[in-house]
């Protein structure tokens, strides 16, 4: 009976208690023992326990009785930090509602904003949660308020509850079935079934999570995926309750896992729709957006480790986090790795971790860059990841960085000192926004490099941690931009090379060489590090030669002979310039990549 069935997920800000709100949900209903209870349930990566975040969405199905009948709860527990928005939007179109989870204490944060906005987009019905409410600094009625200013839901709707204590759970379980629609699906028309989500199985190869939207799916089956263009016999299907329980067949409105012998994750698209082989749907449903991958770095092997072991390792972790793409790279100093994309810093630091972690690896990472776009005379308009790829400057005609609009919410006393920072960054203000009697939201425009180094840190500092942001790409927009070319001795190093805004390129570039300067070694010859704009040199050091005094055994006598040895010498040393080489260690390169302060 899909009039029973309720699909919904549950969205919030980082730390406003997700997690700990499915835990006790699965708690109530007696879904899992308390022998079998532990915090967190559903984060079951080392990872995400120990930092306490959520990384990937998880799906589980459990049964509650209201008013005599039973009903069948369909939930998506969901990542709440800005990187992994992507995972949330893909759970979002398997739903029909949301629990809007606010922290009694904290308030409404940038990203309750953004995933709210979000849930609205995909047109469904949102149940606001105030969590925390047994908190000693929990404010319920001022945040209820809130939440009707700044979203417009009646203050009077929100569920007050603790998701640590079990408060308010029943009437937030009841208010699920009463108040969020069932799924409009029929059984009768020919069979399409959304994958929302992918992982890989050592033993069973991909397990495929799916939202069935009409008809249904059986086991023995000949299924076809729409936009893949394969097929596959269904060899098993299951529900995650949250243990794995088999099941013969999932119904319209019912979401589950299925497994059909595929090999590789490159053979299942999330947002593909599948349907049956032999009655197949005349359309597809309607997918997702690819991800757009906003920060790229380098990982080369140090170490113990060789390239091959990270090749196999970053396919291995691939298989199971589509969202950030890899390819070869070679470095001169560095030696063969890999150029990684990813959706935010926060992927990249997680994408590191578990390289190191889970395979045993020790890596070195190159520092962020973002994506540019660059126009040439001809009209062509390239994408290009790294430095090294800009074409000659004569065929630019412009180069364009990517834009974010960035989301501050911020106590009152700290709003003068970010917007100095946002315009230290070349940041645009758009709007401001009253959000309650001490808190505002701000909207500005920045450049996406200007953000991904240490404009976070900077932001939780001036707001002695209380502000919050959220960020989302608006497009690409030519700027007085410049790849600035690092030469030793007259000779470009690639691996140096950096894109920066000319009016700081002169700064940033001076103080790479002073860097530089330090973890080069003296040779028998001075060294000239130079930055470079083009043919332009807008920033210079230099290693000064170690020098042997030539004219120690001469004491007294004619000062001709001194000057014959010196003048030798300095011949010696413009020969040497012309034809010895610089050796630049690789704790040099290391220095460099640190941020700046």
């Amino acid at each position: 009976m899909t009039r029973n069935i309720r699909n919904f997920c549950i969205i919030a800000h980082i730390d406003h208690g997700k997690s700990t709100l499915a835990d006790r949900m699965l708690e109530r209903v007696g879904a899992i023992s308390e022998r079998e209870m532990k915090a967190q349930l559903l984060d079951d990566m080392d990872l995400e326990r120990e930092r306490g975040i959520t990384i990937k969405a998880s799906a589980v199905t459990i049964h509650h009785t209201h008013d005599g009948e039973e009903y069948m709860l369909n939930f998506i527990d969901t990542p709440g930090h800005v990187d992994f928005a992507y995972e949330v939007s893909r759970a979002l179109t398997a739903c029909e509602g949301a629990l809007l989870v606010v922290d009694a204490s904290q308030g409404i944060e940038a990203q309750t904003v953004a995933n709210c906005y979000l849930a609205v987009e995909h047109d469904l019905e949102i149940i606001p949660v105030l969590n925390k409410v047994d908190l000693p600094s929990a404010r319920p009625e001022e945040i209820a308020m809130e939440v009707e200013s700044v979203f417009g839901y009646d203050a009077e709707s929100c569920i007050a509850c603790s998701a640590k204590s079990g408060q308010g759970v029943d009437e937030l379980l009841a208010a699920i079935c009463t108040r969020l629609p069932a799924p409009g699906q029929e059984v009768d028309k020919p069979t399409r079934a959304l994958i929302f989500d992918s992982i890989y199985d050592d033993y069973r190869g991909v397990v495929v999570f799916v939202r069935v939207f009409e008809g249904r799916l059986k086991v023995g089956d000949q299924v076809r995926m729409m936009q893949a263009e394969r097929t596959y016999p269904v060899t098993g299907l299951a529900k995650l309750m949250p243990k794995e329980q088999k099941v013969d067949q999932l119904e319209a409105g019912e979401v589950g896992l299925l497994y059909a012998s595929i090999k590789t994750l490159d053979e299942v698209n999330i947002g593909d729709t599948v349907t049956q082989e032999k009655h197949p749907a005349d359309t597809p449903l309607e997918g997702y957006r690819e991800p757009q991958r906003m920060v790229f770095c380098d990982f080369y092997p140090t170490g113990e480790c060789d390239y091959d072991d990270l090749r196999k390792a970053i396919e291995k972790l691939h298989l199971n986090d589509v969202s950030f793409e890899f390819a070869p790279e070679h470095n001169e100093a560095l030696g063969f790795g890999f150029r990684c994309g990813f959706l935010g810093l926060l992927h990249m630091e997680i994408i590191q971790e578990r390289l190191e972690r889970e395979h045993g690896l020790e890596l070195v990472q190159t520092a962020p860059t973002v994506t540019y776009e660059v126009m040439q005379t001809d009209g062509k308009v390239t994408q290009i990841h790294n430095p090294a790829e800009l074409p000659d400057p004569s065929l630019v005609k412009e180069l364009r960085e990517p834009i974010v609009r960035l989301e501050i919410i911020t106590p009152n006393e700290s709003i003068g000192d970010l917007m100095k920072l946002c315009d230290s960054r070349r940041g645009k203000y758009l709007k401001q926004q009253f959000l309650s009697d001490t808190r505002q939201i701000i909207d500005y425009e920045l450049p996406l490099a200007e953000i991904i180094y240490d404009f976070y840190d900077k932001l939780k500092s001036l707001t002695r941690g209380y502000g919050t942001m959220d960020y989302e790409l608006q497009g690409y927009r030519a700027e007085r931009l410049a790849k600035v070319d690092v030469l030793v001795n007259g000779k470009p190093v690639d691996a140096l090379s950096f894109i920066c805004h000319r009016e700081t390129a002169e700064k940033r570039g001076r103080t790479l060489l002073v860097k530089l300067k330090k973890h080069i070694d003296r040779h028998q010859f001075e060294i000239p590090l130079q930055a470079a704009i083009g043919g332009k040199i807008v920033a210079r050091e230099s290693i000064k030669a170690m020098r042997k005094n030539v004219t120690a055994k001469c004491y007294g006598g004619d000062v001709s002979r001194k000057r014959k040895l010196l003048e030798k010498q300095k011949e010696g040393k413009k020969r040497m310039k012309r034809v010895g080489s610089v050796d630049i260690p690789q704790s040099a390169f290391m220095a460099v990549l640190e941020p700046e302060e």
